[in-house]
């Protein structure tokens, strides 16, 4: 059952959400290549670029002022949580890190005092 689910998800990422993000980005290449070609030379006295040029450009800006830091949460998402953790008692906090932890496939730690079996 929980392999279905997993296959459905996936299926439903790589049939939906893909084409879409794809789309999404190409939208976006060409939206910045049109606005440099529709202001640059005008204003600055550039050149007009390509479709790749500005794909080129948008990921060297990426680069440059965002770094390689992987995608950033939202401040208020991020002090939300912190509030949250900060009400939990800690038998709520374990039964949290035993779910995160069960959603990761990280096997469950044994109880202390027992031993694990092989």
């Amino acid at each position: 059952m929980m392999r279905t689910t997993r296959r459905r998800r996936l299926l439903r990422m790589f049939v939906f959400v893909l084409p879409a993000f794809l789309v999404l980005a190409a939208l976006t290449v060409w939206a910045f290549s049109a606005l440099w070609n529709g202001l640059m030379p005008d204003i600055f006295g550039l050149r007009t670029i390509t479709y790749w040029q500005g794909l080129g450009l948008i990921v060297l800006s990426w680069i440059l002022f965002r770094g390689f830091r992987g995608p950033a949460m939202s401040n208020a998402w991020r002090h939300s949580m912190y509030r949250r953790w900060e009400r939990m008692t800690p038998a709520e906090r374990e039964e949290f890190i035993r779910g995160l932890n069960a959603r990761c496939g990280v096997p469950p730690t044994p109880e202390p005092g027992t031993t694990p079996n092989p």
